[in-house]
């Protein structure tokens, strides 16, 4: 029988909503810099052709393949060695879900862009449209629309990574759990009290992407 103490989760609440606080960091700037290489890597592949084709290509089959453990172990233990430098493991942390978030991404917005008919494009182009405008009014709406519901997947995906960062002594919210339950032995409640941080965040989120994609497949009957 397992004797329970809620309690102690009131009493580690600060140090809890601090690893929450960085889970919604390291999430923050992971996914805003993931969305500028998914963006450059999506782009390159669009091109067909060329080092920038290939460069992309290679990004993303590599960090869509590779275990995010591994990319997080190997940032954190080799990447320095690399520059002969120290690097504080938020950074590397940071880094990982970055390289992660860009190699997926780059396939949503690829998906995104490519479903776009092309034909209302050369309908454009035959009407003396300019191609910025064709992008802005014409593609980017549609594209938009079309791959909000797998980019709001996606994020769900990457507040569960996130917790990955606790390996490498990110402060984040699996951490934070993880010192206190190591000295307060309370490894059921601090881990419960997880859970529902977890359920919390991506719930709503999940349960948003799952409502447009709905919202979409009955637009496309």
């Amino acid at each position: 029988m397992i004797r329970t103490d809620f309690s102690v989760i009131w009493q580690h609440m600060p140090a809890l909503l601090e690893g929450l606080k960085w889970t919604i960091i390291m999430v923050s700037g992971g996914l805003a810099f993931g969305i500028v290489l998914g963006l450059l890597a999506c782009f390159g592949k669009i091109l067909r052709r060329g080092p920038l084709y290939w460069l992309s290509v290679s990004f993303i089959e590599i960090f869509r393949t590779l275990p995010e453990m591994v990319v997080v172990f190997w940032i954190y233990f080799c990447l320095p060695l690399l520059f002969n430098a120290r690097m504080p493991a938020v950074l590397c942390g940071l880094i990982a879900l970055s390289l992660f978030s860009g190699a997926i991404l780059a396939e949503i917005f690829r998906g995104g862009f490519e479903a776009v008919p092309r034909g209302q494009v050369e309908a454009a182009l035959a009407l003396g449209i300019g191609r910025p405008a064709i992008w802005w009014n014409i593609v980017l709406p549609q594209a938009l629309r079309m791959m909000t519901p797998a980019f709001i997947l996606f994020l769900t995906d990457l507040i569960k990574v996130s917790g990955l960062l606790s390996a490498i002594s990110v402060g984040e919210l699996v951490y934070q759990a993880a010192i206190v339950s190591g000295t307060s032995f309370r490894h059921f409640e601090m881990f419960s009290a997880v859970a529902v941080f977890y359920f919390m965040l991506i719930f709503p989120l999940s349960m948003a992407g799952h409502a447009m994609e709905r919202r979409l497949a009955r637009r496309a009957r």
